[in-house]
């Protein structure tokens, strides 16, 4: 008797434990096997970009000058000598220059009496501020006042075709050193001759 109802409390206890420990009923829309759907990931949506402000003190950067135009020959030019251009044309073309080479009117060359051949000149107008670079082939010019003779295709660049002569400044690079100044050519006295006397 006493081994039957401690049979039946051991089995009362282990239905009680079990009833305790079932877990509770799933929803009816779900199944326990099917993992729960992920939630739809949201379109990603660009905040729109902010606006650069400049602040109300700050005055806007000036442009910086080119580094380019204030080259010479890869050097900082410096002002050498102003005087009068002039310029030589169609019947020098072809002709031999004192460097050695031929005349050609529309390249950018020119002729001094001092600067080394071969040197490049910023020759800048007075009159309109045009510039242009040319590159000495040549002497001369041996006028009084005038100081560099530039080729037809120089002149043109600096609008002096018309004028015929133009004040100028003339710029060359740091390093240049001129010769030294050429005599300058006089002309030779003309030899008249008198028919004679007749007595």
């Amino acid at each position: 008797m006493t081994r039957r109802v401690i049979r039946w409390g051991i089995i009362a206890s282990l239905l009680a434990l079990s009833a305790c420990s079932t877990p509770p009923e799933s929803d009816p829309g779900t199944s326990p096997d099917v993992p729960a759907a992920r939630a739809a990931p949201r379109a990603a949506v660009k905040a729109p970009a902010a606006e650069a402000v400049t602040p109300p003190d700050s005055a806007p950067l000036p442009d910086l000058p080119d580094a380019d135009n204030n080259l010479l020959a890869g050097e900082i030019p410096r002002e050498f000598q102003q005087g009068k251009a002039s310029w030589y044309g169609p019947r020098f073309n072809g002709r031999r220059t004192a460097s050695g080479e031929r005349y050609n009117m529309h390249e950018f060359t020119a002729a001094h009496r001092t600067l080394p051949f071969g040197t490049l000149v910023r020759v800048r107008s007075l009159v309109n501020g045009k510039e242009v670079e040319v590159r000495i082939t040549d002497r001369g010019p041996f006028s009084r006042g005038r100081v560099i003779d530039l080729s037809r295709a120089a002149a043109e660049a600096i609008g002096m075709l018309g004028l015929g002569v133009k004040d100028v400044l003339l710029l060359v690079p740091e390093s240049t050193a001129p010769l030294a100044e050429p005599p300058v050519p006089t002309s030779r006295a003309r030899v008249i001759k008198r028919a004679p006397k007749l007595r």
